[in-house]
């Protein structure tokens, strides 16, 4: 397993611990925060393309 595919995994493990074991309000509340603070921009991307490599 390479390097791409360790980190992509620990990235994609990082987004599902955070993400899949928030409720629904907390989720609201974390993408409002990304929205404003202008994080959503490089973050979802690569939260998207970490998952798409894990798997």
């Amino acid at each position: 397993m390479g390097i791409v595919q360790r980190t992509a995994e620990g990235i994609d493990s990082m987004r599902r611990s955070v993400w899949d074991q928030s409720g629904t309000g907390m989720r609201i509340v974390i993408l409002i925060v990304l929205v404003v603070t202008g994080l959503a921009i490089p973050l979802i991307p690569i939260a998207w393309i970490a998952r798409r490599i894990a798997n």
